[in-house]
Order: structure tokens, then sequence, then C-alpha cells
């Protein structure tokens, strides 16, 4: 496990992931939260974003499923 940083609100969180995963979490971190304070709309933002990803990665996923 890999524990990984990030601060929001003033306040620090700590999150342990898998030594797999951590690579690509903390770039995606890097390129959306600044080392420093993250205020909660960068936040939000990133969940939106993530969540539009999954939304379209889904609807391929049926397009393909369909071809099948």
């Amino acid at each position: 496990m890999k524990k990984l940083s990030i601060s929001i609100a003033a306040k620090r969180y700590d999150i342990s992931v898998s030594e797999e995963f951590a690579s690509i979490f903390e770039k995606e971190l890097e390129e959306t939260f600044t080392k420093g304070n993250n205020d909660i709309k960068t936040l939000l933002s990133a969940y939106v974003q993530k969540s539009y990803e999954k939304f379209l990665l889904e609807k391929e996923i049926d397009k393909i499923n369909e071809k099948l």
C-alpha cells in the first residue's frame, strides 16, 4: 500500500491505495489538484469529470456488447 495526501478546504487527507494503482492515481491527483490547499469547487469539478468519463466508457461498453 502507498499513502497519498491531498488538502481540501484546509484539511489534509491521507489516502492509502495499492502500489499498482498508486502511480496512475498520483498522476491524476497532480493533474487535477494543486500541491497546496484546494477548495470544494475543485473537488466537485473533479468528481463530475470522472463521472462523465465513466458514463462515456459505459456507453462504449454497451456499444461493444451490442455488436457481440
